[in-house]
């Protein structure tokens, strides 16, 4: 109950401020987030500049979602709003209609999370809608399997072999990186494969499928939205050396889903189309 005193003490206190001259409708791109600069720099600041762009009538804003990331950059002086007080700041400049564009792969935990912050200051506006993730839909499946299997090219006579790393989720939306692992192979790329950190296809069911084919060299892509810390500390690390102890020649490409141009563009569009949930 305190926190929602502290929410509308909040809110009262900034709508007084509210500028005139404020626009009716907002854009809130919402992120995990990363303390990583580099890989931010390519991912959320470059969506979130498209999204400026693309959206010139909108007041595009960002969130980010992660505590633990967000109590790591204020120690350096980098200060991100919660879902919550972004649109407590956007309704205090007078905005009465917000689109939510998050910025997560799947329909997962961190998607329940931001719905239920959604709901909490929903009262206040005239209309909230919250935008679907990357993969949403089997359409969605397909485009991102054509455009990671033409960004990252493996030669199956030479035994080359591609492997996209997740994050994974304890819920049942987990079963879609199973969808495109099984879509890979059914569209003639035996040699792509999908694991997770977290969750399934394993590690171990990845290698198995692999050493099934008499793979002699398998890159591993993350197939996160940002190359953080997952990236250069469980793939490029515990992954990598996994691969290697089987005998496998190991490359990995430190690139987010983020920094794919294609890959923005569907989050966009999701904006453009109007698609929600």
């Amino acid at each position: 109950m305190k926190y929602v005193y502290y929410y509308i003490s909040l809110f009262l206190v900034l709508l007084c401020s509210a500028p005139c001259w404020a626009q009716d409708t907002a854009l809130l791109m919402v992120h995990f987030g990363t303390t990583y600069d580099e890989t931010r720099a390519k991912t959320i600041d470059a969506i979130n500049e498209k999204a400026v762009k693309a959206f010139p009538q909108l007041k595009v804003r960002e969130a980010y979602t992660s505590r633990i990331v967000m109590k790591h950059l204020a120690q350096r002086g980098i200060r991100k709003d919660t879902p919550v007080d972004a649109l407590l700041k956007l309704r205090s400049e007078g905005i009465k209609t917000v689109k939510v564009q998050p910025s997560y792969i799947i329909d997962g935990i961190e998607m329940d999370r931001l719905r239920q912050d959604v709901e909490q200051v929903r009262p206040f506006f005239d209309s909230i809608w919250v935008s679907t993730p990357l993969l949403y839909s089997v359409e969605d499946a397909e485009k991102v399997c054509d455009i990671l299997v033409n960004r990252h090219p493996a030669d199956s006579k030479k035994r080359e072999h591609v492997l996209f790393i997740g994050h994974g989720t304890e819920g049942p939306a987990t079963a879609l990186y199973s969808q495109l692992d099984y879509m890979l192979r059914a569209n003639g790329h035996s040699n792509y494969h999908v694991a997770t950190i977290e969750g399934y296809p394993t590690q171990a069911t990845a290698l198995a499928q692999i050493k099934a084919m008499k793979g002699k060299k398998v890159t591993l892509v993350p197939l996160l939205f940002v190359a953080g810390d997952h990236a250069n500390n469980d793939i490029s690390v515990e992954w990598k050396e996994a691969f290697e102890k089987e005998g496998l020649a190991v490359d990995v490409k430190l690139e987010g889903l983020g920094e794919v141009p294609e890959i923005q563009e569907m989050y966009i569009r999701r904006q453009e189309s109007g698609e929600k949930e």
